[in-house]
């Protein structure tokens, strides 16, 4: 069993930064992929980054390219959202997941685990 826990979430003004933290634990974390979703009120969870575990290698959803970067520290089974330039539609609960087999940052039934969620709200 694999559990995620979320944190760094937070109330940030537009153009603002946060960072978020994606803590695993468990006995089995030989993931795939590790991904970032996002969901709005009234609208559908939205995959915005993943990396994979085997190279490190990353993907972003053009809503967040540039401007968000995903990274990992192996040596703490954390997985990082540095946030940068936060618009008031980035408003959302933030969660992150891991696929065991497959990721696909449009399919969040190929994941595996998910934590609880953090909020971020943008706003001034």
């Amino acid at each position: 069993h694999v559990q995620l826990v979320e944190s760094g979430g937070g109330l940030v003004q537009p153009g603002g930064s946060l960072r978020l933290s994606c803590a695993a634990s468990g006995s089995n974390l030989d993931y795939y992929a590790i991904a970032w979703f996002r969901q709005a009120p009234g609208k559908e969870r939205e995959g915005i980054s993943c990396i994979y575990s085997s190279d490190g290698s990353t993907k972003y959803t053009d809503s967040v390219r540039g401007r968000f970067t995903i990274s990992r520290d192996d040596s703490k089974n954390t997985v990082y959202l540095q946030m940068n330039s936060l618009k008031p539609e980035d408003t959302a609960v933030y969660f992150c997941a891991m696929s065991m087999v497959v990721a696909d940052l449009a399919r969040p039934e190929e994941y595996d685990y998910w934590g609880q969620g953090t909020q971020v709200t943008v706003s001034s």
